[in-house]
């Protein structure tokens, strides 16, 4: 099998799955996909800072905070298997997009949250996919 193969297949599965990727339209809607998903009891569902966010109790009993990207309904959560980057991948994924002097990272179960400067050089607050470093959601940072 040629070594580059899974390399060159990757985007493509990235595609299908955005392909079939459930959108949120409300929180009625979060609830039924967590269900579907497994979750045992769902609570406090509100919509911060981009994303759909609630407490879950797992099927091991255990509850936890959950995150769930409103535009492709990923779920993210910290004990679902999936590894999550460190420090060093979420910086390196943000240099990646452009985005300079980051600070206050703050990883949040399988979210990093941050603070950077945009390729226009605004200062924005970031959440990030901890799961690909992929930004989920940017508000231009107001001085309080």
């Amino acid at each position: 099998m040629n070594k580059y193969l899974p390399f060159a297949l990757a985007p493509l599965a990235l595609v299908a799955a955005t392909a079939f990727a459930q959108q949120i339209g409300g929180a009625a809607d979060v609830e039924a996909k967590l269900r579907a998903a497994g979750y045992a009891e769902i609570r406090d569902v509100e919509f911060d800072s981009g994303l759909w966010e609630a407490d879950v109790r797992r099927a091991d009993g255990r509850w936890g905070d959950i995150a769930v990207d409103p535009a492709t309904g990923e779920v993210f959560d910290a004990r679902d298997g999936r590894t999550v980057l460190d420090v060093r991948g979420v910086t390196d994924a943000l240099a990646a997009a452009g985005y300079t002097e980051v600070s206050d990272l703050d990883r949040d179960g399988a979210l990093w949250e941050a603070e950077a400067r945009d390729a226009q050089g605004q200062r924005v607050e970031l959440r990030i996919s901890g799961i690909d470093g992929r930004i989920l959601h940017s508000d231009i940072e107001h001085d309080d």
